[in-house]
């Protein structure tokens, strides 16, 4: 017995292809995954990139109250220790690149009147405050003969996965912390 297959014509399987193309439920996962793909690896640089850049802000944080924790611990400090000081200050930055970073760590002592002033500065990457240069900080920090260590940190964070974002995002912090050992941390040559 033979079967006889129905006989179609070119112009009728054309007007049925797209009704069963439609009803047809293969490859409908592919398809449906090609159109969520680009939003998902979108979704996915985004999420990496926004944990960078809090983890970034987190370091900058780090490193202002690693630079003046250690400061704060010597009676006196010198040259040779500022670099030690900035050295590993700027470690705690790794992987992210130390070149935009700049550290300012600046002993600063209220005179007989309360009005405070920079005893000594050092910078990394940047200038220290002037000598007896006036410094504006939070109320009740300083009283009349006491003084404070103040480490301000910027980092100018640029995105290493990122083409599209080409501006830089500025993390700053100042950290204060009072001299344990000593009255007010002397500088050294």
């Amino acid at each position: 017995m033979s079967r006889t297959l129905p006989f179609r014509s070119k112009d009728e399987s054309r007007t049925n292809f797209f009704p069963r193309f439609l009803r047809d439920p293969r490859g409908l996962a592919a398809v449906e995954f090609a159109l969520i793909f680009p939003l998902m690896i979108a979704f996915y640089l985004g999420a990496v990139e926004t944990s960078n850049m809090l983890t970034a802000n987190r370091r900058v944080t780090s490193v202002a109250y690693t630079a003046a924790d250690i400061t704060a611990q010597a009676i006196s400090i010198s040259d040779a220790d500022m670099t030690d000081i900035f050295a590993a200050s700027s470690a705690i930055l790794r992987p992210f690149s130390v070149t935009p970073l700049s550290i300012r760590v600046s002993s600063v002592v209220a005179n007989s009147s309360g009005v405070n002033k920079v005893s000594w500065s050092d910078g990394f990457q940047t200038a220290g405050l002037a000598e007896n240069s006036t410094v504006t900080l939070p109320a009740g920090l300083t009283s009349p003969g006491t003084s404070v260590i103040m480490a301000e940190v910027t980092y100018e964070y640029s995105s290493p996965i990122s083409e599209t974002v080409t501006e830089t995002i500025t993390f700053t912090d100042t950290a204060y912390l009072k001299p344990r050992r000593t009255s007010a941390v002397s500088r050294t040559n």
